[in-house]
């Protein structure tokens, strides 16, 4: 079986049947007022300049152009949502996720031990660091003979974009908008390329978790981290927002579309009310200057609302009262 990678390192699982169940309406946002605010930060809001026009940009993702957007104020998890967090909500409600109830899910080649077990006959053309795994879920992360025992404080990955949106729900929350990451992810700076600055490394210090190296065959981990890290292992941002960039993606409520901005509301905006593909940001862990540079905070890429891999995970927002 070939498989299609969407664009930047998040390949496509594509099931018909789940996203024929997934497109629903998005032309109102969710409010979501019941959520604890604790390990939250109350953001705000307020005007600032979204997008990104520079050099480093892919225009055919719908980076640009650079518009001047208002949001409210909300409050927003403080960290991606972690292996410890997600736990008690499958415990309470006995969820099962989609790569569990699919049978396997995508793992990059370079996490797997050389005995790994589980391989499927999945490939993904023009990526083929990528691997799918049978038994590969959030709990075994590199298939049955992984855990995550010692990865309590890590992003929780292989969840897709409903299984973000069902935990959200759960937990009193929402997925935040694209504009409300964005907001959050600058920090209070304008048009700043990452979380702190237009230096990726100010003073040669790593402030991210992405690749350095060859991409995808040597990874020197200068930033300490090959694979995943925990959530808190990088400094916040300027609003106390830790791993806003590197790390893992992060499964946006919006429906993905290059152009749609151009038409939308400059006050809380939304995406288009249905599509195929769910908006990503932040980057991950595999990013690299030579093959994906979209761990800038202003890019953007999109998967498909079923699709789980080793590098995408999620945060929460609520409302304010």
């Amino acid at each position: 079986m070939t498989m299609k990678v969407s664009p930047c390192c998040v390949p496509s699982k594509q099931h018909a049947q789940l996203l024929q169940a997934s497109q629903q309406s998005s032309t109102e946002r969710i409010r979501a007022t019941t959520g604890s605010t604790e390990d939250m930060v109350l953001l705000p809001g307020g005007r600032f300049l979204m997008g990104s026009e520079s050099a480093d940009s892919f225009p055919d993702d719908g980076e640009g152009p650079v518009r001047p957007v208002t949001v409210d104020a909300f409050w927003m998890d403080r960290f991606v949502v972690r292996n410890r967090d997600f736990a008690p909500f499958v415990d309470a409600t006995q969820y099962v996720t989609e790569a569990e109830r699919i049978g396997w899910s995508f793992v990059f080649a370079g996490d797997l031990p050389p005995n790994a077990d589980g391989s499927t006959s999945v490939q993904v053309h023009g990526a083929e660091w990528w691997q799918g795994i049978e038994g590969a879920t959030w709990s075994h992360p590199e298939g049955p003979s992984s855990d995550i025992s010692t990865r309590a404080e890590h992003p929780v990955v292989h969840v897709s974009w409903n299984d973000a949106a069902a935990y959200a729900a759960w937990a009193g929350k929402r997925l935040p908008t694209e504009a409300e990451w964005e907001f959050a992810a600058r920090g209070g700076l304008e048009q700043a390329a990452y979380p702190w600055g237009d230096d990726l490394t100010p003073g040669g210090k790593h402030l991210c978790n992405i690749w350095q190296g060859d991409f995808p065959t040597s990874n020197t981990a200068e930033d300490g981290f090959a694979s995943t890290c925990p959530a808190d292992a990088f400094p916040p941002n300027g609003y106390g927002l830790f791993g806003m960039t590197g790390n893992t993606w992060e499964w946006i409520a919006d429906w993905s579309h290059p152009t749609w901005h151009q038409h939308a509301t400059r006050h809380n905006p939304l995406g288009p009310p249905e599509g195929v593909a769910r908006v990503l940001k932040g980057g991950s862990y595999l990013c690299h200057r030579s093959y994906c540079n979209r761990y800038r905070v202003g890019a953007r890429s999109s998967n498909t609302p079923d699709s789980a891999t080793t590098n995408i995970s999620f945060r929460c927002v609520r409302d304010k009262d």
